[in-house]
């Protein structure tokens, strides 16, 4: 029997936001019974935390290090049925920790790691669908990482809603450049989109990138060291969601609304 709860983070009501399921002190599973659970459940992501501390997260293709949302969902369930305010969850990627208030989670990224300063622009619009003008000239495509690197593309404002993957080798395309993901970035709106490699399935909110581009944002003067702003995403699939960041010189806090939903139960597992 595997007990998990629903949530929905990022979300200011329940059914918006990226929806997540996460399980509490599951009995052991292997990397492939995880992968399946998250498979059959189709959520973007699913967490497995263990002890209120150890945690697992996979997406519907494998295994990640690092992954925000999840991260921030867990500690709101954690806090619903505990009542502590500050949590300390141990990923591959490292540790991470949370606080919550109220509906309210927040986690520390810690400082980020700028893993390719100067992406070439060439083939990277192509990729994406788009043309080299809609790219935003004056500012660099670069590999940022606070646990999870993603190539920031910054566009302009009318180039987003175009925005999908055109590439069937998207991932060793972007792992040329020491990346693990694409994030696509209004820089004006302040609105991004993020996709799976296979480009068959678009997040909702992806937490891990927000720390990214609160980092890329503040390096390049877009933003106010210490200010939280809001970044918008999921709009395209019906999905909108406001990621709430604040960026400083040397470390990130990314956080959001959790709206619990409901709690289910796999009789069986895989």
């Amino acid at each position: 029997m595997l007990d998990f709860y629903h949530v929905d983070v990022f979300a200011d009501r329940p059914y918006t936001g990226n929806s997540l399921a996460v399980f509490l002190d599951p009995p052991p599973l292997t990397p492939e019974q995880m992968l399946a659970v998250t498979q059959e459940l189709r959520h973007f992501e699913a967490i497995f935390v263990w002890n209120g501390a150890r945690a697992r997260v996979f997406d519907l293709l494998e295994e990640l290090p690092f992954a925000g949302h999840p991260v921030l969902g867990a500690a709101a369930v954690l806090h619903e049925l505990h009542g502590a305010a500050d949590w300390t969850l141990e990923l591959p990627a490292g540790t991470v920790r949370v606080r919550t208030e109220g509906s309210i989670a927040a986690m520390d990224q810690g400082g980020a790691e700028v893993v390719n300063p100067e992406v070439p622009a060439s083939g990277v619009a192509e990729s994406l669908g788009l043309d080299a003008g809609d790219l935003v000239a004056e500012l660099p495509l670069q590999v940022v990482s606070t646990g999870l690197p993603y190539l920031i593309v910054p566009v302009r404002p009318d180039a987003l809603g175009r925005a999908r993957i055109a590439r069937p080798d998207f991932g060793d395309f972007l792992a040329a450049f020491g990346a693990r993901f694409a994030y696509v970035l209004d820089v004006e709106a302040l609105e991004g989109r993020h996709w799976n490699n296979d480009g068959v399935m678009e997040d909702v909110a992806t937490g891990s990138a927000a720390g990214c581009v609160g980092a890329y944002l503040l390096a390049h003067g877009r933003v106010t060291d210490g200010e939280e702003f809001a970044l918008a995403q999921g709009r395209f699939v019906g999905r909108p969601s406001r990621i709430l960041v604040t960026p400083r010189a040397d470390r990130v806090t990314v956080g959001g609304n959790v709206a619990m939903v409901g709690t289910g139960t796999l009789r069986v597992a895989p």
